[in-house]
C-alpha cells in the first residue's frame, strides 16, 4: 500500500482525521461506532470510497496501529469529545460534573449515610427515592434527588461537609472501553457468512460460571445458541446492544465459526444500560455487583471505563474483600490520560489491548493499574443482525478473553483462591515488554482479519 503520509498531513492540517477514523460518529451510551466514511482520493488511486470492505479495515487498522506517522490522533480528547455529545443528547437525563464527566441529572448516591446525613439532605429540600439493601456487600444504597433551583455539585459539597464520616457522590455514567465496527466496515466473508474456524473447539466444565456488567446480548446470535445465560435488569426484558454481544461471544460464545474464551461457562449477564439515558451510572453498577456477589459467581468483568466514584470504589473494595475477581478494560484515552475506574482501583484486574505484533495499542492506558494483556485489535466478534461478526477494537475486547480464563479457576468467591488463579495466570504469561503488566494471554483466541479474506 502507498505511503500514507500525505494523507495523514491533509486530515491533521484540516482538523479531520477524528472525522475520516468515524471516531466522532454518533455514540451510545456502551460503545462508539468506529466507521471509516468517505476519505479524499488516496496516493495511488485508492478510491475515495473503498468498496472492498477488507481492505478498508486494514487501512483503518494502519492508522491506528501505525505509531511512527505524524498528527496522531489526540486520543486524550475522544473521551471529552464522546462525552459532549452525549451530554447533547440527553439534556433533559445526563448533566456535567466539575470535571465535565456525565452525571444523572439531579441525583446524588449515599453509601449508608448517617441519620445526620439524611436530616441534611432533608433541611436541603433533597428526596430520598430509592433505598437498596445490598447485605452481600454490608451496606445500602441510597439515591437522593436534588431539588430545581439547587445545583448538584453544591447539594454533594453540603452533604460531605454535613456528614463526613459518610460516602457522597454524583451518580457518574460510565461508557464501554472499546468499539464494534460499522456494517459496511465489516469483511466481506464475514458478510457472505463464510468465516472459517480458525482455531480449534474447546470447552470448559458445566460448573464454571463467569458474570458480565456491559449492556444486553443478542441471545439469538448462532454463537449463543446452546449458551447457558442468567440475566439481571431492565425489568427482565431483553435489550442487545453491539458491545455486550460482542463481549459476551468472546467470553462464552461458540459456534460452527467461533469459540470464545470459555465456552460452555454458564454467563451471569447484567445490563445497565437497557437502551435509557441513563443506562451506565454507578448505581446501576453497584446493584450489578451487589446481584453477582448474591449469586456467588467468582470472576466478573466490566469493560466500562469512568471517573472515580466512591460509591463505585466502595462496592469494589468490599467484593474484592469477599475474594471476587473483578477483571476491567483499562481504557483508551492513550498512554498519558489520567487512571480510568474501576480498572485502576485496587485490587481489580487491569486488561490493556495488544496487536498482533504484542505492542499495546496506542490508545490503550499505561500504568501500574494495567496487570495482564490480551488481543485487543484486528479481531472479531459477535455482531448484532447481518454481518453476524465484525472486528473489534479497544480494551473492552482483551478483558473478557482475560476474565474468561480466570473463571475455571474460581468457582466462588474465596480470597486464598483468587490469589491462586492470578498467580496461575501469571506463570503462563509471556513477557513482551512495557505497558503488558505481568504478561501477554490468550493470545490463541484472536480471530483476525485474515480469516475473512
Amino acid at each position: 500500500m502507498p505511503t500514507l503520509r500525505p494523507t495523514y498531513s491533509l486530515l491533521r492540517s484540516c482538523r479531520c482525521l477524528l472525522l475520516a477514523l468515524g471516531l466522532l460518529a454518533g455514540a451510545g451510551p456502551a460503545a462508539a461506532q468506529i466507521g471509516l466514511p468517505g476519505l479524499p482520493q488516496l496516493p495511488g488511486g485508492l478510491p475515495s470510497r473503498l468498496g472492498d470492505s477488507g481492505l478498508r479495515d486494514r487501512l483503518r487498522e494502519r492508522l491506528l496501529d501505525t505509531a511512527d506517522l505524524p498528527g496522531k490522533v489526540p486520543l486524550d480528547q475522544l473521551r471529552a469529545l464522546n462525552m459532549r455529545q452525549l451530554l447533547q443528547r440527553h439534556p433533559a437525563q445526563l448533566e456535567p460534573d466539575p470535571a465535565g464527566f456525565p452525571i444523572v441529572r439531579k441525583e446524588i448516591l449515599a453509601w449508608s449515610p448517617s441519620e445526620a446525613g439524611l436530616a441534611a439532605a432533608a433541611a436541603a429540600g433533597l428526596t430520598l427515592t430509592e433505598r437498596q439493601e445490598m447485605p452481600e456487600v454490608g451496606q445500602v444504597l441510597v439515591t437522593l434527588r436534588v431539588p430545581d433551583g439547587v445545583a448538584t455539585a453544591d447539594a454533594l459539597a453540603r452533604l460531605r461537609a454535613a456528614d463526613p464520616d459518610s460516602s457522597y457522590d454524583f451518580n457518574h455514567v460510565y461508557t464501554g472501553a472499546g468499539a464494534v465496527d460499522a456494517p459496511d466496515a465489516a469483511p466481506a466473508a464475514a458478510r457472505a457468512g463464510s468465516l472459517p474456524r480458525t482455531k480449534p473447539a474447546r470447552s470448559v466444565g458445566g460448573d464454571v460460571r463467569v458474570g458480565l456488567v456491559d449492556s444486553g446480548i443478542d441471545g439469538s446470535h448462532e454463537v449463543f445458541e446452546n449458551a447457558r445465560i442468567v440475566r439481571w435488569g431492565c425489568d427482565g426484558a431483553a435489550r442487545p446492544a453491539p458491545h455486550g454481544t460482542a463481549v459476551g461471544a468472546l467470553m462464552i460464545g461458540k459456534s460452527e465459526r467461533f469459540t470464545g474464551a470459555a465456552p460452555g461457562a454458564k454467563l451471569y449477564a447484567a445490563d445497565i444500560y437497557c437502551d435509557q439515558p441513563t443506562g451506565g451510572s454507578a448505581s446501576q453498577i453497584v446493584q450489578a455487583l451487589a446481584w453477582l456477589a448474591r449469586e456467588q459467581v467468582g470472576v466478573i468483568n466490566i469493560s466500562l471505563v469512568g471517573p472515580p466514584n466512591q460509591m463505585l470504589g466502595r462496592v469494589v473494595q468490599a467484593m474484592v474483600a469477599r475474594g471476587h475477581l473483578l477483571v476491567a478494560a483499562v481504557g483508551n484515552d492513550g498512554p498519558a490520560a489520567p487512571p480510568l475506574y474501576p480498572a485502576s482501583y485496587p485490587g481489580v484486574i487491569g486488561v490493556t489491548g495488544i496487536d498482533p505484533k504484542r505492542r499495546p495499542l496506542p490508545e490503550a492506558a499505561r500504568g501500574p493499574q494495567v496487570m495482564f494483556a490480551a488481543p485487543g485489535s484486528q479481531m472479531a466478534a459477535a455482531a448484532i443482525g447481518t454481518p453476524p461478526y465484525k472486528l473489534v477494537r479497544g480494551t473492552s475486547f482483551a478483558s473478557p478473553l482475560v476474565a474468561a480464563l480466570l473463571a475455571p479457576h474460581l468457582h466462588s468467591p474465596s480470597p486464598a483462591q483468587a490469589a491462586e488463579a492470578v498467580s496461575a495466570l501469571a506463570a503462563d504469561a509471556s513477557a513482551a515488554g512495557d505497558g503488558t503488566g505481568r504478561g501477554v494471554v490468550a493470545e490463541d483466541l484472536r480471530v483476525p482479519p485474515s480469516a475473512f479474506r
